[in-house]
């Protein structure tokens, strides 16, 4: 894939929290950032903008699958309006083959008390420092105890301060709950081709709006089946009262369809947001 200068540079704006107009990313580039949850869109009359969701996330998963290097050296590579291509790539790494290759396939995993998993046969303990979180490499050789309940978390924030949220999850789970987090980024095929191999429970933790279970629906239940389910804290009602009326207004044209009859505490959410027409970022819930 070919990166303009003005791609790679408004790429580059939007892992730095910065605000783009809607027509400064390929179509195809914005569609699969919104289909990864990275983008969120926001119109207002008639100008749409495009702003990341998790600015780390996105910057991951850009350097990836579209840069296959640091963000900030594609940008400085490109310059007038060339773009980056594979004679870029060799000038600047000696290996002109390199956008062919994962350099980082798997997953992260956190956990905030420790989690008995096995890696290639060997027993590993998940239980990284506060401030820090491990990374699953070989995950086609990653194993969990069948009695922990495997919790994703979709937005980066959420997912390095799983402590802080500890009460959250304890109020659900209890306080003997062996809870191992895992985040879809940057490769998210490799994370469902996990949890399709192991047997353990799948719980979903996102956004609650309409795109967030879209996207549990249609990338994780679809594979999972009953086996997953979607996080859904006992206050969501109250917190929905509170929420972003624009992010539903942004997002109701796409999905106001949006039904959920074989989950029906999953329906039982799509109509709160509906009946309040507003969302609520899981962020919310961090706590400190």
């Amino acid at each position: 894939m070919k990166l303009s200068r003005m791609t790679l540079a408004n790429l580059l704006r939007l892992s730095n929290g910065e605000s783009i107009a809607a027509s400064g990313l390929r179509k195809d580039i914005a569609e699969e950032l919104r289909k990864e949850g990275l983008l969120t869109v926001r119109t207002q009359g008639s100008r749409r903008t495009m702003r990341a969701v998790d600015c780390a996330a996105l910057r991951l998963y850009v350097e990836a699958n579209y840069t296959m290097m640091d963000l900030d050296e594609a940008a400085a590579i490109v310059s007038g309006d060339n773009e980056l291509t594979r004679a870029c790539l060799a000038e600047a790494t000696g290996d002109s083959k390199l956008v062919n290759v994962r350099s980082c396939p798997g997953f992260p995993v956190n956990a905030y008390s420790p989690i008995r998993c096995t890696l290639h046969g060997r027993e590993l303990t998940v239980c990284p420092p506060e401030g820090s979180f491990m990374f699953i490499s070989d995950w086609k050789e990653f194993a969990v105890d069948a009695d922990a309940l495997v919790v994703g978390i979709e937005n980066m924030e959420n997912f390095r301060k799983v402590s802080m949220q500890r009460h959250l999850f304890e109020s659900v789970w209890g306080c003997n709950a062996r809870l191992l987090f895992v985040s879809r980024y940057p490769q998210s095929t490799d994370l469902r081709s996990w949890l399709r191999s192991i047997p353990n429970r799948y719980i979903h933790f996102g956004d609650f709006d309409l795109a967030g279970i879209s996207i549990f629906l249609t990338e994780f239940h679809y594979c999972l089946g009953n086996r997953s389910s979607f996080f859904i804290p006992n206050d969501i009602e109250e917190r929905l009262r509170n929420g972003s009326a624009d992010r539903y207004n942004s997002q109701y044209v796409r999905f106001h369809n949006l039904r959920c009859n074989d989950v029906p505490e999953l329906q039982s959410l799509v109509d709160l947001i509906n009946k309040y027409h507003r969302c609520y970022d899981q962020e919310g819930y961090i706590e400190g």
